[in-house]
């Protein structure tokens, strides 16, 4: 009845990776800090293992294993990109620990990174954390952090409409 014992439907993601949080308007690429592909924030990493923030299942692995895409039992989309240019690589400097469709628990590895590898080769290691379905969100909170530790800081805080 008018929706006001609808229970909330939030979930809060923790560090995919271990590093310092980068806000998205300082990502060097304007289709993330221009927030074209969703809104959240950025890590630039300084451990190589991605690591699943929330529990949920990975809808997608792309082929050249830079990004991953994971959507929670509450409808939150997330998208995780690692680095900047890093599609360029065609997969090399990463190694896919996880597959499409497995379900996934905080924590969780997905992808291994060779940090040093990114670095040569690629634009940045930063690494965009981005809610893509922005318009089924009713509130995005950036918490507090500078430096995380990958499945154990938490980072944002997302309420699902």
């Amino acid at each position: 009845m008018f929706g006001i014992f609808k229970k909330k439907k939030s979930v809060e993601l923790a560090a995919p990776l271990t590093g310092k949080v980068v806000k998205l308007a300082e990502v060097p690429d304007e289709v993330f800090s221009q927030k074209m592909v969703g809104d959240g924030l950025a890590i630039e990493p300084t451990e190589g293992v991605l690591l699943s923030p929330v529990d949920g299942v990975i809808k997608q692995i792309f082929p050249t294993k830079h990004a991953v895409g994971i959507e929670t039992k509450e409808g939150a989309e997330i998208l995780i990109h690692i680095g900047i240019n890093t599609v360029e690589l065609q997969g090399e400097g990463f190694e896919k620990l996880a597959e499409e469709g497995d379900k996934v628990k905080v924590g969780d590895e997905i992808i291994k990174v060779d940090l040093d590898y990114i670095k040569e080769n690629a634009t940045s290691t930063i690494t965009p954390v981005l809610i893509t379905n922005m318009d089924d969100i009713k509130e995005l909170k950036i918490l507090d952090n500078q430096n995380v530790t990958a499945g154990e800081d938490k980072i944002l805080s997302v309420e699902v409409k």
